[in-house]
């Protein structure tokens, strides 16, 4: 008989050759076909899905607000400016049609101003303009020329200061006298936007002229003191004074003065120029 171990054993190498052979890889179910559909997210890729971070929201939002305010400054000193500048020349062409048909605002005859420099007399003027009705409130009253900005240069003086006003030419401060007359006649106008009328005020030298046109007469005053001389605040109201940075005292000129922003940007400073009247016109 023969022994176990005699006979030759066929598995064996079988056996030995699936013990070598790889493994397949095996899923989480069990499975060694192929990887799971919804693997789930590394963090790598868990990062890359986040929405944008607070400092992100914050520095756009800074870029917004920085490019609205650009725009917003863009408007106000250029988109402001064409609008107005149409406004006046609009306002300054009806005025001379009202007067060439007999209408318009007629202001007081200035016949009883007195020379320049000499007394008043008992019939002048008060120093106080005259009280304006509400519907004469930002209309145009007369007519602003100034030689030295050219030919061309032609603004209408409206009634009173409010915003609409001085979109639309220069305004004319109600407190103080009218054109012509012994006392302060003080005017107010924008230096950049809405239309820029006293763009170039501080150009304004001694002896320039400056001519108001009404519907009767032709007033031309000359500077004596340039706005480029003074600055204040806008709070100093002494310069409206009928006798400018004199109170109780009582005029006896006719008197002009000039107000405008003292600054390119918005500032509570103010350039003030004053002048005399030299002539009267009658139309």
């Amino acid at each position: 008989m023969t022994s176990e171990d005699d006979q030759p054993k066929a598995d064996d190498n079988v056996v030995d050759e699936q013990s070598d052979a790889p493994e397949a890889p095996v899923d989480e179910e069990g499975s060694g076909d192929a990887a799971p559909e919804n693997e789930p997210a590394t963090p790598a890729a868990k990062t890359r899905r986040r929405g944008p971070g607070i400092l992100t929201i914050t520095g756009l939002l800074l870029i917004a607000i920085g490019l609205g305010s650009l725009g917003w400054m863009g408007y106000q000193y250029f988109g402001t400016n064409a609008p107005a500048q149409e406004a006046a020349k609009s306002e300054v062409s009806q005025l001379e049609d009202q007067w060439n048909q007999g209408g318009g605002i007629d202001l007081p005859d200035p016949s009883a101003t007195p020379t320049p420099g000499a007394p008043a007399s008992a019939s002048a003027p008060a120093s106080k303009g005259p009280a304006y009705t509400a519907d004469q409130l930002d209309k145009a009253m007369a007519i602003l020329t100034i030689p030295a900005f050219g030919p061309d240069y032609k603004v209408p003086i409206l009634v009173g200061t409010s915003e609409y006003v001085l979109g639309r030419g220069v305004g004319w401060y109600e407190s103080t006298q009218l054109p012509g007359q012994v006392g302060n006649f003080a005017l107010a106008g924008h230096r950049i936007t809405h239309g820029e009328p006293f763009a170039r005020l501080l150009e304004l030298k001694v002896g320039d002229k400056v001519i108001v046109t009404t519907k009767s007469y032709i007033f031309t005053y000359v500077i004596d003191e340039p706005p480029s001389k003074l600055t204040v605040k806008d709070v100093d109201t002494w310069v409206l004074n009928p006798v400018p940075g004199k109170t109780n005292v009582k005029p006896t000129q006719a008197l002009i003065t000039l107000t405008t922003c003292q600054d390119l940007f918005h500032s509570p400073d103010r350039s003030v120029g004053f002048g005399h009247l030299v002539s009267s016109t009658k139309k």
